[in-house]
């Protein structure tokens, strides 16, 4: 899939999971249950234990989801994870080395920021959008101030989004938004409960299309 592609699916889906798996298995069976609920993107974070290997392998069995690397913190990371089959990388601050290599291999790259200076930064070292990170400490209402004087940078905030408040950040002007444990609860990854998993990504998706309509 193309760069314009995938990030036309972002755009269009609006939520993308956040997860640190355990095993390759654990990775692709979450997978298959949020595209059951309508959500086809993962953001494996580097924080799991063999994330690179887990990756590829779940590239190659699912060519139609979106396997995403996050918590890249350097170039060599993000080369690795996409010679591996990510999709597309994320970094938790501004990484202007990653910047480059995901333009170099035309992959999206969604790079942290949160103050005004670093969201224009990145944005004009190549991003393509700011992962505003942590969001919850002023959550919708940050996004809203913003996109005042930035409305061309798209904005992806991640920490604190759940079903309950995606619908605010997005009409806040989000461009999409990233969830983690609201999402994909620990608890149910671990007792391999899929259909609760399941149930989430329908009730995000609900959320979503509140908005649009």
């Amino acid at each position: 899939m193309k760069k314009d592609a995938i990030l036309s699916k972002f755009r269009a889906e609006k939520v993308i999971a956040l997860i640190r798996a355990d095993s390759p298995d654990g990775l692709l069976d979450c997978a298959r249950a949020l595209a059951a609920g309508g959500l086809t993107s993962i953001e494996l974070t580097m924080t799991t234990p063999g994330a690179i290997r887990m990756l590829e392998k779940a590239s190659a069995e699912l060519p139609d989801f979106l396997f995403g690397l996050g918590t890249v913190l350097d170039a060599e990371t993000a080369r690795a994870g996409i010679l591996a089959g990510a999709r597309f990388v994320v970094t938790p601050g501004v990484r202007f080395d990653v910047i480059e290599t995901c333009k170099r291999y035309s992959v999206p790259i969604f790079c942290g920021a949160f103050t005004p200076t670093e969201i224009i930064n990145v944005w004009e070292a190549g991003a393509d959008a700011a992962k505003i990170f942590p969001a919850e400490f002023f959550g919708p209402a940050y996004i809203k101030s913003l996109k005042g004087p930035l409305p061309h940078i798209e904005m992806v905030p991640t920490g604190g989004v759940n079903e309950h408040n995606v619908g605010d950040f997005l009409k806040a002007g989000a461009y999409a938004a990233a969830a983690g444990s609201s999402l994909v609860e620990a608890k149910a990854f671990k007792e391999r409960n899929w259909a609760a998993i399941t149930a989430k990504a329908k009730a995000f998706v609900a959320a979503v299309a509140a908005v649009k309509g």
